[in-house]
């Protein structure tokens, strides 16, 4: 386990720029910004005390509804699955970032149940909180989301979108690992999830080297990072991160951007899919598929034999021809 790159004293912007250099490789990798973004008021009230904080967070409170995770304490923050792996060992509650903040303040026993508010809209729930604590996107326009809690724990997951994760208050450990250590990780289901991604089945508490005897090999090779208030980390698209919060509140804002337009649509429609149509496949038909999608999708250079008029889907596509191929996908779909 190596240390994520860390970077001292820069200016937002700079941190903005930096990490759009940085998605304009062909392998990114994730960078620390230690202190980038001290200087937001909501950081100044992390620092002073806990019940600041709530009172900051208050301020911008529009009582809008907001979906948060309560766990038993005999999880220890963990939110996964059950023993089954069919159910989810935490429940999901319809609340008020109010009666949260109230919660979060009046912790007073070890048992108490982990709470968790995550990937919530910023400019739904505290809609002028931006005008006080932002980043310099340049040319992004970024979905920005709050998460909120107290101790918890989220499995090892990738996400497609890029990421600049901003702690503004607690403590939160961050492990990292390439995208092609997947198989090290053991991925579980991807049809049914704890919160909507695919998630590691392994236990980074207590990993059992008898069911999973890879993940020893990825976590050598995996990037580590502790963040505290006024700190940020790029995570790059796909990169699979596992996340601890050690703090009795702790909180986060991110930053999601895609570099491709959202009518090209998600991959993850291509692999539900491709798993139920090509992962039954006999052994020689797999392989047959492969190199098709090796030669279509995956190489830069398979079509410059075609002339540029006749390339079709195999070319640019915009949102016309998108919305065409996206209908003549639901007309087979639906056969």
């Amino acid at each position: 386990m190596e240390h994520i790159k860390q970077h001292h004293g820069l200016a937002p912007q700079d941190m903005v720029e930096l990490v759009q250099a940085q998605t304009q490789l062909d392998n990114p990798q994730p960078l620390v910004f230690k202190g980038v973004v001290s200087h937001w008021p909501v950081v100044a009230a992390a620092l002073d005390s806990d019940a600041e904080l709530c009172n900051y967070l208050t301020r911008f409170d529009v009582n809008a509804s907001v979906y948060a995770y309560s766990c038993e304490a005999k999880y220890q923050g963990r939110f996964f699955y059950d023993e089954t792996h069919t159910k989810k060992n935490f429940s999901q509650i319809k609340t008020q970032l109010s009666e949260i903040l109230l919660q979060l303040q009046n912790q007073q026993l070890d048992n108490q149940p982990s709470i968790y508010m995550g990937s919530t809209t910023l400019g739904y729930c505290l809609p002028n909180f931006a005008q006080e604590n932002s980043l310099p996107m340049l040319d992004y326009s970024p979905l920005i989301s709050l998460w909120l809690g107290n101790q918890s724990e989220v499995a090892a997951h990738y996400d497609i979108p890029q990421n600049i994760a901003c702690v503004v208050a607690g403590t939160r450990q961050f492990t990292l690992f390439k995208p092609d250590q997947i198989d090290a990780l053991y991925p579980g289901p991807i049809d049914f999830t704890p919160a909507g991604q695919i998630v590691s089945m392994v236990d980074f508490n207590a990993p059992d080297s008898q069911k999973f005897p890879k993940f020893k090999s990825a976590l050598e090779q995996s990037l580590y990072a502790e963040l505290g208030p006024g700190d940020a980390i790029y995570i790059p698209s796909m990169w699979w991160h596992h996340v601890k919060s050690t703090s009795s509140i702790n909180a986060l804002i991110n930053y999601w951007w895609r570099e491709t337009d959202a009518y090209l649509g998600l991959p993850t429609d291509v692999l539900n899919h491709a798993v139920m149509s090509i992962g039954h496949l006999p052994a020689a038909q797999k392989q047959a598929w492969k190199a098709i999608f090796d030669h279509y999708v995956f190489s830069d250079n398979a079509h410059e034999h075609i002339n540029s008029d006749a390339l079709g889907s195999l070319g640019e596509v915009d949102e016309v021809q998108a919305r065409k191929i996206r209908w003549q996908l639901l007309q087979q779909l639906n056969r």
